[in-house]
């Protein structure tokens, strides 16, 4: 094998790795929902259980239990094809023009009103994790402050 047969079969092994991570990394995402969703049944909790896995998610990379490169590769891929989760909801949307018809002003109001809501409550979650972000800094700006104050005492 000569040096440009080798360099020419070395994106191939590392595309084949790669898809093994997303597939890995995705597969463990699966898994998360599988259990949060199997949770929210158990316990009878009123929210679906992917909102329960999100959570679930969410703690378990604070708190360490899961490294985002663990997982980054596995939502990067879903993320990207994400429309494609949505072709089944539009075919079944065809399905049913007449409830359009009859109804469409009113899922429309609930549709851009669900979709304000979200909007609303992403933009106050962002706002409060900035404070405490600012909050924070200026801690450790005070922090360091006083520790040289004291230091040339």
């Amino acid at each position: 094998m000569t040096a440009s047969t080798t360099s020419a079969r070395a994106p191939h092994s590392g595309g084949f790795a790669r898809v093994g991570r997303i597939a890995a990394q995705s597969s463990l995402l699966a898994g998360v929902w599988f259990v949060a969703d199997q949770l929210a049944r158990a316990v009878h909790l009123p929210v679906p259980g992917g909102v329960v896995g999100l959570v679930l998610l969410l703690v378990l990379l604070f708190c360490g239990g899961v490294a985002p490169r663990w997982v980054k590769a596995g939502a990067d891929w879903l993320l990207s094809d994400m429309l494609l989760f949505f072709i089944p909801a539009a075919v079944a949307a065809v399905q049913y023009g007449g409830l359009f018809r009859a109804d469409g002003w009113r899922l429309a109001l609930v549709v851009v009103g669900g979709t304000l809501m979200v909007m609303v409550a992403v933009a106050f979650a962002v706002e409060q994790a900035a404070r405490l972000e600012r909050r924070l800094a200026l801690r450790r700006v005070r922090h360091v402050r006083d520790a040289r104050h004291l230091a040339r005492a």
